[in-house]
């Protein structure tokens, strides 16, 4: 009988966003619907032979991979994941496996970020979190917002979310200008977005919205330089991944009131801690990394681990990424 690990069910919606059936008198699945520290699930997923995971919400380094040695399978959400070693996983003799990106669910699960990101948006440059705060605690109206329409949206990265989001700025009678490393005049022209340098796009920008994919190379993409181009009354907006941010420099600004505010769905560490310095800025607008956490998405993420987990029990494991691993465990 398989040991199944769901990880960081938040919400609690894993069992119903699946038909696990297809495991019974194969598996007994455990949810665990909290963050694991290393060092906890160093100990709390030692009898597990399977571990489900959702995007990069659990860090699978190899110091952990070392420490299970009962683990045997890893099923993650894409073709890859960015905090996962899987030259260790190899190394270990655990398989990964990625997730279908056939079904019909995925399709509909790719609103789901840009969505957030202009609700994240509005939400700040209307200071509706921190109305509603007031509201709660009898208060009443504080604060000015702004229009957007007129005003510029500057997309860092014109991807699968960044035309999205090109489309709904353009609808909110919004200027586009993008940049990103490898943008070209047409690919922004095609979007609907001016192609203009870095330095002009942080310059121009009332909302800058970031969307480029986290790497090596966008690491630290925007920092202390790009910040001090922003104009006083902007606005940053990061439903991509914290670390394309530079954290430190982005507090700073913050904190002085350099800029407006900033809408922020990620951070370096995720969660960030209690005593973290976002939380208690009055210019920010915080959200626990909520991208792409919808019913439509979930649906998806949880649809085919299922049936990955079963062909696995059968000795016949599919969708696997590092296929080195079967030469290792004769399967």
């Amino acid at each position: 009988m398989l040991k199944v690990a769901i990880l960081d069910d938040y919400a609690r919606v894993a069992l119903t966003c699946a038909d696990w059936s297809a495991l019974d008198g194969i598996a007994e699945i455990t949810v665990f619907d909290r963050h694991l520290s290393e060092d906890e699930a160093a100990v709390l997923l030692q009898p597990f032979h399977v571990l489900c995971t959702v995007r990069e919400r659990m860090a699978l380094p190899r110091s952990l991979f070392e420490r299970l040695p009962n683990l045997r399978l890893v099923t993650i959400i894409g073709m890859s994941l960015a905090n996962l070693d899987m030259q260790a996983a190899t190394d270990q003799g655990v398989v990964v496996v990625h997730s279908d990106f056939s079904s019909p669910a995925f399709a509909s699960a790719q609103n789901a970020t840009p969505e957030l990101t202009w609700g994240l948006m509005i939400a700040v440059v209307r200071r509706i979190a921190h109305e509603d705060q007031r509201m709660r605690a009898g208060g009443w109206q504080s604060t000015a917002g702004i229009i957007l329409a007129g005003r510029t949206l500057a997309l860092l990265g014109l991807g699968r979310v960044g035309k999205r989001m090109a489309a709904y700025g353009r609808a909110f009678d919004m200027r586009v200008i993008a940049w990103s490393q490898n943008m070209t005049a047409e690919a922004a022209d095609d979007a609907g977005a001016e192609l203009v340098s870095k330095e002009e796009l942080f310059r121009q920008a009332d909302v800058l919205s970031v969307h480029v994919q986290l790497s090596e190379r966008t690491r630290g993409l925007v920092g202390a330089a790009d910040l001090a181009r922003m104009k006083p009354e902007a606005y940053l907006i990061n439903t991509s991944r914290g670390p394309i941010v530079d954290e430190a420099a982005l507090i700073e600004v913050l904190r002085n009131r350099r800029i407006a505010g900033a809408g922020l769905d990620v951070f370096d560490q995720e969660p960030p801690p209690a005593e973290h310095p976002l939380r208690s800025l009055d210019n920010v607008t915080l959200t626990p990394h909520l991208g792409y956490v919808t019913t439509e998405t979930l649906h998806a993420f949880y649809a085919d681990m299922p049936e990955a987990i079963a062909a696995f029990a059968r000795g016949a494991p599919i969708r696997v990424v590092n296929r080195d691993v079967l030469a290792r465990t004769g399967d």
